[in-house]
């Protein structure tokens, strides 16, 4: 099937409207696992990603380093300390323990310290086994990794560079190869693939969709660990890992747009976040 150019009335469909009688938890529970000594603000910034895309509860899980600024940030933040300075095999254990049992989705990755993939590939397989829905980006997409993932509602959201990284192959820059590639690798390890980059490709190897960005400021560092968030927190409301990251996609490009609009070349990842809402808004849907 011919790719399709994401919309507002395609996206309509994959974010789920809200029940009038939920109740706190309903409409999802995230955990947000990153972060070190240096970047400090990566799982900050998807935390809040996800909680502004009407996420009811947040997760956030930091080296031990990071645990008192990550809380001075935002009261809304809910804390959860790694025991090390980097994810260690010690630490995921623990982590693994303390988590709550009915977590609907989980993002790993942003700015995030690894000290040995054993820890990861124990963290994934964790969750997994949990049936928590799973998006991956940055330090957590090694090829290690794919064996665990196939048919498990997963998303990977890498750069050119990080695609190189997971698949061993760098994506071309025609388009169409791009595209092919990206639908090959996501047919093959049953994952869904969303390659970042001008225009962004969203594939689960059968079906592919295309969001066109066109938004040179978003090349500020942060954009990615937005975005990452906005996949988990619709992933915590829609299982079908395609529709919830083309949705995210879309949306973290609309907010991007919007403010390029406004600010020009000159916004930071914390200002997509503040227009989120507004970029939403008219997706809401109450029953």
């Amino acid at each position: 099937m011919e790719p399709q150019t994401l919309s507002s009335s395609i996206v309509q469909n994959f974010i789920p409207a809200r029940k009038s009688t939920s109740r706190k938890g309903d409409n999802g529970i995230v955990l947000v696992i990153g972060g070190s000594y240096i970047y400090h603000g990566a799982p900050v910034l998807s935390s809040l990603a996800a909680l502004r895309c009407g996420t009811d509860l947040v997760y956030t899980s930091v080296p031990k380093i990071n645990v008192t600024p990550t809380r001075a940030i935002s009261p809304n933040l809910i804390v959860i300390p790694l025991v090390d300075q980097k994810l260690t095999l010690g630490a995921v254990k623990k982590l693994v323990g303390a988590l709550p049992r009915n977590l609907h989705s989980a993002t790993i990755g942003m700015g995030l310290a690894i000290q040995e993939k054993n820890s990861l590939l124990y963290l994934v397989k964790s969750l997994l086994d949990r049936d928590v829905r799973l998006s991956l980006d940055a330090s957590a997409l090694i090829p290690e990794v794919l064996p665990l993932l196939a048919n498990k509602n997963v998303v990977v959201t890498p750069h050119s560079g990080e695609f190189k990284r997971l698949f061993g192959d760098i994506p071309s820059d025609s388009q169409n190869e791009r595209i092919k590639l990206v639908e090959q690798h996501a047919l093959n390890h049953g994952i869904t693939i969303l390659l970042k980059g001008p225009t962004d490709i969203i594939s689960n190897g059968e079906l592919t969709y295309l969001c066109e960005k066109n938004t040179p400021a978003m090349t500020v560092g942060g954009t990615g660990d937005v975005l990452s968030g906005l996949v988990a927190g619709l992933l915590s409301k829609n299982r079908n890992g395609l529709e919830s990251a083309s949705a995210a996609s879309f949306i973290c490009g609309l907010a991007g747009q919007k403010v390029q609009d406004k600010l020009g070349l000159h916004i930071t990842s914390m200002d997509l976040i503040d227009i989120i809402p507004d970029v939403m808004k008219p997706f809401d849907n109450i029953i």
